[in-house]
């Protein structure tokens, strides 16, 4: 089917990304979707041909360009990775309220978030190579299993088992904001531990919410989780172009 004026169309390679595509032609993965009714974003096959939209993103890039600072790459970069940590905590909340009230569709909806490691894994692979982005998918997953084992524990009464997970969470934390330095100079450890320890205490207080009843209030946290989320995304995308200057330019 021939694609509709205004867009191009694209054949699929061996190792090719919407990521990496959308990178390439200065749009998002979702923009790609958004004019490929029907598309599974995560099962590409050679030889299938798709259609993009050039320079669509999140927002006009055309308004960023404006700033002869940010490049077409950077804001690729940026909505991809908001568009990850806007997952990251989407499908966390979604996991939490499953499993809070029973919901048929937990295992599913564990499954989607559990893919959000390897998702960031595949961003971070041009910048840090298999080996690092690999470390970071395993202790994000790390992150959300303890999450997990600390709502089921909390729902259960055990208290005993909450306060050990909630130990191991803030621990993991230490080991993201230690490794996450160690790989970027631009990332401070400390940044990064105050804003997993922020996310951590605002993502107990969302479980909290939901297993109190505090519904409200659990809509209120959100807000303030998804604000910060972004900020993280914020400062990864600083760090990555800052330390890779010449991919941005």
């Amino acid at each position: 089917m021939p694609c509709s004026t205004g867009t191009i169309s694209y054949t699929i390679r061996p190792g090719d990304t919407l990521w990496q595509i959308a990178n390439m032609y200065g749009t998002t993965v979702y923009a790609i979707a958004a004019v490929n009714p029907g598309i599974d974003i995560n099962k590409l096959y050679v030889g299938q041909v798709i259609c993009i939209n050039p320079n669509q993103g999140y927002y006009p890039l055309e308004n960023s360009f404006r700033n002869p600072g940010i490049s077409r790459a950077e804001v690729a970069l940026s909505n991809h990775l908001r568009m990850l940590w806007e997952q990251h905590v989407f499908w966390t909340r979604l996991t939490i309220l499953s499993n809070v009230f029973g919901i048929p569709d937990v295992d599913l909806v564990t499954k989607r978030l559990l893919q959000n490691p390897t998702d960031f894994e595949a961003a971070l692979k041009p910048y840090y190579g298999n080996i690092t982005a690999s470390r970071f998918a395993n202790l994000l997953t790390n992150h959300l299993v303890i999450a997990d084992q600390l709502v089921k524990a909390a729902k259960a009464g055990d208290t005993a088992a909450a306060a050990d997970a909630e130990k191991r969470w803030y621990s993991n934390a230490d080991e993201i904001a230690a490794f996450l330095a160690s790989i970027n100079p631009y990332w401070s450890r400390d940044k990064w531990r105050a804003m997993l320890y922020e996310h951590l205490a605002l993502t107990k207080v969302e479980a909290v919410d939901m297993l109190t009843g505090n519904f409200s209030g659990g809509i209120s946290t959100f807000d303030r989780i998804e604000k910060q989320a972004l900020e993280m995304a914020d400062v990864m995308t600083k760090g990555i172009v800052k330390q890779f200057n010449n991919k941005f330019k």
